[in-house]
């Protein structure tokens, strides 16, 4: 079983990244494998709202929007890690995610999710929310843990010192893996993710 961590930190091993290596140790230390996913600083654009990706399969703009779905169709579980700009997601992150998620319930749909908020000082549950909004709609259980996920500091020597956020991570990381064992235990008994009902009619509020 494999677990991919984005995170969506324009500084690659800085807060954002020491939280989800906190994740990542631990799932590793309950036999299940990580990736942690960096999106870099290339600069990644927003959803066209095309539809071109329900045609082909694949997003029309070729970046690394398509590299992570190719990933994500192997990977059993994720965790979505993000910097806290303005009590928000990360812009790299929150257009990464628009697309990752338009129309591909295909892709995640039974796979467990988390979010984690990294921050100077507040505006972490904020974005916390936010991300957790692309989950459900896609039919992908939340993981829980002991609080909401979040970690404080600048740089990951600062949150090292955020001993309850470690902690919260290590939890996180505990109850994912017990999610991940228990879907795999249903699927080797023949219980499987439920079918997904075709929307035969979209309800819109304005005609």
């Amino acid at each position: 079983m494999k677990v991919i961590l984005v995170n969506g930190s324009p500084h690659e091993k800085s807060t954002t990244y020491r939280a989800l290596s906190e994740v990542a140790n631990t799932l590793n230390e309950n036999g299940i494998e990580t990736e942690i996913f960096w999106l870099g600083v290339t600069p990644i654009s927003g959803c066209l709202g095309c539809g071109g990706c329900a045609k082909t399969g694949k997003c029309v703009i070729d970046d690394i929007v398509n590299e992570f779905l190719e990933k994500a169709k192997d990977a059993d579980g994720f965790i979505f890690g993000t910097p806290v700009h303005y009590a928000a997601a990360s812009g790299a992150l929150t257009s990464f995610m628009d697309r990752v998620f338009y129309g591909k319930a295909s892709v995640f749909m039974g796979k467990p999710a988390a979010t984690v908020a990294c921050c100077r000082r507040g505006g972490a549950s904020a974005a916390f929310d936010q991300i957790n909004k692309y989950y459900p709609i896609s039919g992908m259980p939340m993981v829980p843990s002991q609080y909401w996920n979040s970690v404080h500091g600048i740089g990951a020597e600062q949150a090292e010192l955020d001993e309850e956020g470690m902690q919260t991570m290590r939890t996180l990381a505990r109850n994912m893996a017990w999610m991940l064992k228990c879907i795999d235990i249903g699927k080797q008994n023949g219980i499987t993710v439920p079918e997904r009902e075709e929307v035969s009619k979209r309800t819109n509020f304005i005609r």
